[in-house]
């Protein structure tokens, strides 16, 4: 990962430096394909060349972007209309068949998307998702003209119009299909920014993105462009931002965590938001499947001071969690049935390990791989600690030196030890938490979780007739992955963020991104 002192002199060719807006970034793990971007680093930048049928304001809420209406009666069959006179960048129309192509190119299992999991409930996923695959289209998606397409789906499904602005069900040019890593370098999108031009991705450096003039959707660019700076750490970046060299930074470093406030004034941001971060283990990692492995993931949980390491490290900018989703969103519950396993217990934590020692003895070291990118050491390091302490065991923290080698390996399931990953919210909604990280088909379950009980319960779930009901239904469901201890939960967050002195607004969102297109120099 290239520092900010390499950034230097990095602008395009079509606006000066100083007109950008430089935010903090990385190397996103893949070319930039909204059906194959399942990571933040990637996330920030898709969701600024995309526009879908609907986008969410910096609150949450949901609004028509491309959809001129969604119409049901049974929330399980959809006549969707969109805007005409929609372009890409590329000067062609977006059309219907630009989102059933799309959406069917996503969901097809040859195409191994890491975003495929999102096309779940609509008619007809399994058999293009199959591998080999049956179809190749979904049956439950057709064209009728030109801005008129129909979705049926296998059930009612209180979550699925909510879900229309997330990235996998964006549209794409026909252009896209000639060759997709090529396209995912030098993307087409119909969002509010463009690249600033060919090769605006220098990678491990930065990537440049202009207003689209031609994007006639309700989240219009107020700035003159977006600069993603990628950092290899966050001291680094926020002596940039100290400095005026970045105007904005959503992760304030743990060294700066107690100052940062003091520093920055009222340019320092502070808010609860939809992001939890997690300790995952894969099944194939000795001594973490079956029985074993239950016990263990329980034992190491109830030997995590999280009130501890949430005070003496993020100064109240972490909150202990209290369920696998996250505690700002629509539908959460405090003590669910099994959280007690997310409390400090060193005795009952002795024990489980005790337990899980007589089906077989411990050997080895506990390690919990980070991304070293991140800001992630601090932590890491003090959750080894707490484990070591309480269980008597070696536990270390064991760094990767970015967030894409890390990625690279949870996703080839070759880690060979515990690791750390987040999740931030692309839609609001705790189904979107659930369904990516622990339904049994998504490519998204880093830690290779697999509950048909589980899966059937989000289903019923989904097919619930009133909010209130689903959540009900969302409890029990909890409640099965704090039995199976699908993965360790460890924080929520309260962002913790800032803006150069250059810059005279910025807020961050509900999910802990900044609200981009409404920056202002």
């Amino acid at each position: 990962m290239a520092t900010s002192f390499a950034l230097t002199g990095c602008s395009s060719d079509s606006s000066s430096g100083d007109d950008l807006v430089s935010v903090n970034a990385a190397e996103p793990q893949n070319p930039l394909v909204p059906t194959n971007t399942n990571e933040n680093m990637g996330g920030r930048v898709v969701d600024r060349l995309w526009a879908g049928l609907k986008y969410y304001d910096g609150g949450g809420t949901p609004h028509n972007e491309m959809a001129q209406s969604i119409e049901t009666t049974d929330r399980q069959h959809y006549k969707i209309t969109i805007k005409p006179d929609w372009k890409f960048t590329d000067g062609t129309a977006v059309t219907a068949k630009s989102f059933v192509d799309a959406w069917n190119y996503g969901a097809l299992g040859t195409n191994a998307q890491l975003q495929n999991w999102a096309f779940t409930p609509i008619l007809g996923y399994e058999d293009v998702s199959a591998t080999p695959p049956k179809a190749q289209t979904m049956s439950g998606l057709k064209v009728v003209d030109d801005h008129t397409f129909t979705v049926d789906l296998k059930q009612p499904s209180i979550d699925f119009e909510l879900e229309l602005g997330f990235a996998p069900f964006y549209p794409l040019p026909d252009a896209a299909y000639k060759d997709m890593k090529a396209y995912g370098e030098n993307p087409i999108g119909n969002g509010p920014y463009k690249f600033a031009n060919t090769g605006a991705w220098q990678h491990n450096v930065q990537i440049e993105l202009v207003p689209n003039p031609d994007y006639p959707g309700g989240r219009p660019a107020k700035n003159k462009g977006l600069r993603f700076k990628m950092y290899a750490n966050m001291d680094t970046a926020y002596a940039d931002l100290l400095q005026g060299n970045l105007d904005a930074l959503d992760v304030i470093p743990d060294t700066a965590l107690a100052t940062y406030e003091q520093d920055l004034g009222d340019r320092a941001i502070h808010k609860p938001i939809a992001y939890s971060q997690h300790i995952g283990s894969q099944p194939n990692l000795a001594h973490f499947s079956g029985p074993e492995g239950v016990l263990r993931r329980k034992a190491i949980s109830m030997a995590i001071n999280r009130e501890q390491i949430a005070t003496n490290i993020f100064h109240g900018t972490r909150v202990p969690t209290k369920d696998f989703t996250a505690f700002t969103l629509p539908g959460f519950r405090d003590g669910l049935p099994g959280s007690e396993v997310l409390k400090f217990n060193p005795d009952e934590a002795k024990k489980l390990w005790a337990q899980a020692d007589a089906i077989s003895p411990w050997s080895g070291t506990y390690q919990i791989a980070y991304n070293s990118d991140g800001g992630h050491q601090a932590w890491i390091e003090a959750v080894a600690n707490s484990v070591k302490n309480t269980l008597g065991i070696d536990a270390v923290g064991a760094p990767y030196p970015t967030f894409k080698s890390i990625r690279d390996e949870i996703q080839a399931k070759t880690i060979g030890k515990a690791f750390r990953y987040g999740w931030q919210g692309d839609y609001p909604s705790m189904f979107e938490f659930l369904t990516a990280l622990y339904l049994s088909t998504s490519e998204t379950n880093n830690a290779g979780y697999n509950s048909p009980e589980f899966d059937g319960l989000l289903n019923k779930a989904l097919a619930a007739p009133t909010p209130e009901a689903a959540y009900d239904i969302i409890a029990q469901a909890q409640a099965v992955l704090f039995r199976d201890m699908a993965d360790i939960p460890v924080f929520d967050y309260n962002v913790a963020a800032g803006r150069s002195d250059k810059v005279k607004k910025a807020d961050v969102s509900w999910s802990g991104l900044f609200d981009f297109e409404n920056i202002e120099k």
